[in-house]
């Protein structure tokens, strides 16, 4: 009975944890493709004191072979007028240290970005970058069923441009599948990692041996992280269904809980238990005195 109460006080810890990714920054001189998380933030710098130049922006959709008319940026202050219709109608872009900051990305966001930057002398420079718009991941699904003497691992999540990989017991197996296949007598830990360019995230589950025809599906909210190869992960939020008995399914999440979340709720709940102690004591104290004062009254 306290292990199943452990495991659902460590599950509702879980549902606390939040989803994030973090900011990208690219310079538009940059030879390779700069990706972006959709909805989050990116910060185009031209160049080094850019501020210093008579500075023009110009933006190719992708897909669309319309190019907006060029942005002016003078002194870091984008110059109004019409024909800057990409940025001016969008109050969530900003020009910052020489940088343009779109401070939620959209899918327009993406295509071929060209900067032409003239100094006090009239010689040009120019730069362009090519910026892919991505969804990062959300949240990965993890299913096990057991049929005719074989077990199917299924992986999936959402986001753009998903890459699957497994690995079992430690050990690296297939990459680029969201389906993997073992016999029913494997068991261990095994993992399903999902990445892009932009998010990474890695779900595990204990493997019992199959007795007999089960479905049973985990889901896990995972930490996206940030573009140029720093990724974290972070387990947010887990929910299982099956049609093992409610024991199987108690016994099943206890092996998949981490422990780092059991040990931040024993410590809440001794916090908890010393103020309950301490208020109990304060009442008692505050009776008791009270009931010597009424002795010495009627005395």
């Amino acid at each position: 009975m306290f292990r199943e109460m452990l495991l659902m006080f460590g599950l509702m810890l879980l549902m606390f944890q939040m989803i994030s990714c973090e900011d990208q920054t690219c310079r538009l001189n940059k030879a390779e493709i700069c990706y972006a998380a959709l909805g989050h933030k990116l910060s185009l710098q031209m160049v080094p004191e850019s501020r210093h130049y008579d500075a023009r922006i110009q933006h190719l959709i992708t897909g669309n072979r319309t190019v907006d008319p060029s942005c002016r940026i003078i002194n870091d202050m984008m110059k109004k007028g019409k024909n800057c219709d990409l940025y001016m109608n969008r109050s969530n872009v900003m020009i910052s240290n020489g940088a343009v900051i779109i401070n939620h990305v959209i899918r327009e966001d993406s295509g071929r970005y060209t900067l032409q930057l003239i100094d006090s002398i009239g010689s040009e420079t120019h730069a362009e970058l090519q910026v892919n718009v991505e969804a990062p991941i959300g949240s990965v699904k993890v299913s096990v069923n057991c049929s005719s003497g074989e077990r199917r691992v299924f992986c999936s999540s959402d986001g753009d441009e998903l890459i699957f990989s497994w690995t079992l017991n430690g050990l690296p197996q297939t990459e680029g599948n969201e389906i993997f296949v073992l016999d029913d007598k494997t068991s261990g830990n095994i993992s399903c990692g999902v990445k892009n360019h932009v998010s990474r995230g890695e779900k595990s589950i204990t493997l019992n041996y199959c007795t007999e025809s089960t479905t049973v599906s985990v889901t896990s909210s995972l930490t996206n992280s940030t573009l140029v190869s720093t990724y974290g992960t972070s387990l947010s939020d887990s929910n299982l269904t099956s049609t093992q008995t409610p024991g199987e399914l108690f016994s099943l999440l206890a092996d998949s809980v981490p422990v780092v979340f059991v040990t931040v709720w024993i410590l809440q709940m001794m916090i908890l238990l010393f103020l309950l102690g301490g208020f109990h004591i304060y009442i008692r104290n505050t009776h008791t005195s009270g009931g010597k004062l009424e002795e010495e009254t009627s005395l």
